[in-house]
């Protein structure tokens, strides 16, 4: 699935801030904007991966169905 977000990178002393405007708690840092953006694809999947963990907790294994979802295609 590809959906597009909004990554802002802020220039502090010591390099950049990172983080995606839609997807709360996906933030972090690096020393350059290349080290930034990539430290940030490790925070979205991370923060997914969290995401999809409790959320097959909050179903304690109902009968429920799972399919793909694109948005805006």
């Amino acid at each position: 699935m590809q959906v597009t977000l909004t990554a802002v990178f802020e220039r502090v002393p010591g390099g950049f801030i990172a983080y995606v405007e839609e997807l709360p708690g996906a933030n972090t840092q690096g020393a350059t904007l290349e080290d930034a953006r990539a430290n940030l694809e490790e925070a979205i999947e991370l923060v997914l991966e969290a995401h999809r963990a409790l959320a097959e907790k909050s179903l304690g294994g109902r009968d429920v169905i799972r399919e793909t979802f694109r948005h805006g295609a």
